[in-house]
């Protein structure tokens, strides 16, 4: 006698939601972020509603103040929700779903530890790579250290503490502690904002190269819509607070790409298209 499978328990419009979900690795569904009570609330973040798959590469542009690092709180979970959900590889972002590397503006790389030990940090700390801290410290996990600063050209400077560093080096030992543990979710705030352009543009490329490396996730806020053009596989425009997503665009360019892309005519009229898309905005 055949035996007929036993029914599911989940409704099939329901189990392709959930899949569909699981599919992404950052879900923002109608979240919003007030700061304050009654008459003095100040809305930071209208209800937004944001789909990343995995891998994408994803930059956030728009004014300041529009609730583009806001967005990063959200997905890191240093920030809650007003109202709606956040969820990051299919659970709420309160839960630690993904392994995330973050950077900043600001390297804070630790002035008394030497680079090698500043980007080894996050294996102290993340699991599962903490339980063989003790043991692989300065075997597997230094020769790990070792590697990805020589892939960023900062094989020589293991030794040297952070004031012994350029601005650059700085940052490119700070890309290596957010990438040393291999996280699903890169999450960038401005890390090229304070340098001069010529290098932010050799870190644009360093960026990248590690980006398709590795494919992990990646979120960046930037002001500079050229980074986001040479970098980011799609670009959300977001209005001025509160803010909102008014425009969400692939960026259909091959990978990898070469910095004299920047200065193509098709190139410069798409960033000059977001440009004026966002002074429209702020009148």
């Amino acid at each position: 006698m055949q035996m007929s499978a036993a029914p599911s328990t989940v409704p099939p419009a329901q189990a392709s939601t959930a899949q569909a979900s699981a599919a992404r690795a950052v879900e923002l569904d109608r979240a919003s972020v007030v700061f304050g009570r009654g008459a003095g609330a100040v809305t930071a973040l209208a209800p937004t509603t944001l789909r990343i798959g995995h891998g994408a590469f994803v930059a956030l542009v728009g004014p300041s103040g529009c609730g583009k690092s806001t967005i990063l709180k959200l997905v890191s979970s240093l920030l809650r929700p007003s109202d709606g959900s956040v969820v990051v590889g299919g659970r709420e972002a309160s839960v630690r779903a993904l392994r995330i590397g973050m950077a900043f503006q600001n390297p804070t790389l630790l002035p008394w530890l030497t680079i090698e030990r500043n980007v080894m940090l996050p294996l102290k700390i993340v699991p599962p790579f903490r339980h063989d801290f003790r043991r692989e410290r300065t075997r597997a996990f230094r020769d790990r250290v070792h590697a990805l600063l020589a892939r960023v050209g900062l094989q020589d400077f293991a030794g040297h503490y952070p004031w012994q560093l350029s601005g650059g080096m700085l940052q490119r030992a700070n890309l290596c502690r957010a990438l040393i543990h291999e996280p699903d979710l890169l999450l960038l705030d401005e890390p090229f904002g304070a340098l001069d352009q010529f290098t932010r543009e050799e870190l644009w490329q360093d960026l990248q190269a590690l980006y398709l490396e590795r494919r992990p996730t990646v979120l960046l806020v930037t002001h500079d819509l050229r980074e986001a053009g040479y970098l980011a596989t799609r670009i959300c425009v977001m209005s001025p607070r509160p803010g909102r997503i008014i425009s969400d665009r692939p960026i259909d360019l091959p990978q990898p790409r070469d910095i004299d892309l920047i200065y193509r005519p098709d190139f410069v009229e798409m960033t000059q298209s977001l440009r004026e898309l966002i002074a429209q905005v702020r009148k």
